[in-house]
């Protein structure tokens, strides 16, 4: 695939502009912001690096799409896609930035951070026996690149999770991987259960009031995608108590809505889509270590499957 005329938007645009061209001199550099991309630069470009589709977004010249963020839902999710275009997404340290933020939260609660907090302002001296890692039940959905991080994460504290995936094929660093369909004992006796989903038909508003009911006063943290969280539900589930907090760092609508009832939740923390960030540094290198991969033929561990959505 001969690739030479490459725009460049999103966030890190700008930062981009002082990594990639003095790496690749042979090749054509457009860098422009989300809001001013024009028709042009699509009808110049052959291929195009961004978060998500932006501008007057069109695949008609298109031959190469990177996404500087590990999901692509914002590129397939309900939109048609040419066959001869190939998508590819950024791998980097997404997996282990976000299995640090999962434990974060598991620690604050284990450690009763909240509890402390409480009897610190009322100056009252009550001990509180923390939780171990160790003996809590973790079901994490998704055994991809990041669920396995996730899961490896814990096994350090003595954590033997358990994994939720499409095909529930054994997987390294899971004690057991169910189907969707398999996974109800396992929800039942989990005292959490991690989501990192991709957005995909299948998992659209996978997380709905059947799957709520099958918890019983579990923590929940979602680090996939919004969308396969069915809203209405969890705040349902939140007030039943088969959750007993949740912890979203993804919203189907971002940013999230101000009359959205979660935001006032007691029992739900909020996280503005931090969980994993692209560094421009990271971004530059997977770029260009793609673009190498294209141009040499060699195998490409980050192209999409375009037919399964990840």
């Amino acid at each position: 695939m001969n690739i030479q005329r490459i725009l460049v938007t999103g966030r890190l645009y700008a930062e981009l502009a002082s990594l990639l061209p003095d790496k690749r001199p042979d090749k054509a550099f457009r860098f422009v912001a989300e809001d001013e991309l024009q028709e042009a630069d699509f009808a110049w470009a052959d291929a195009y690096i961004g978060f998500r589709p932006a501008g007057p977004f069109s695949l008609a010249h298109l031959r190469w799409v990177h996404s500087l963020g590990a999901g692509v839902d914002a590129f397939l999710w309900k939109r048609e896609w040419k066959p001869d275009v190939l998508l590819t997404r950024t791998i980097g340290s997404f997996g282990e930035q976000i299995a640090e933020y999962c434990l974060s939260y598991l620690l604050r609660d284990a450690q009763c951070h909240d509890v402390y907090a409480w009897y610190q302002e009322q100056r009252q001296w009550k001990p509180v026996a923390p939780k171990r890692l160790s003996e809590q039940r973790m079901v994490i959905y998704g055994t991809g690149e990041i669920g396995r991080r996730i899961a490896e994460t814990l096994r350090l504290f003595g954590v033997s999770p358990a994994g939720v995936s499409r095909s529930g094929r054994d997987t390294p660093s899971f004690s057991a991987v169910y189907r969707h369909e398999e996974a109800g004992e396992a929800l039942a006796r989990a005292d959490w259960v991690i989501a990192a989903l991709p957005l995909t038909e299948e998992t659209h508003h996978l997380f709905d009031k059947t799957f709520f009911s099958c918890l019983h006063n579990a923590g929940f943290i979602n680090v996939g995608r919004g969308a396969t969280v069915e809203e209405a539900a969890l705040v349902g589930a939140l007030e039943n108590r088969n959750v007993r907090l949740a912890v979203l760092d993804v919203f189907e609508e971002e940013p999230l809505p101000l009359h959205s009832p979660l935001w006032g939740h007691p029992h739900v923390i909020i996280t503005p889509h931090i969980a994993a960030l692209t560094a421009a540094e990271d971004a530059a290198r997977s770029i260009l270590d793609t673009l190498r991969r294209i141009e040499t033929g060699e195998p490409l561990a980050n192209a999409v499957d375009v037919s399964r959505q990840y």
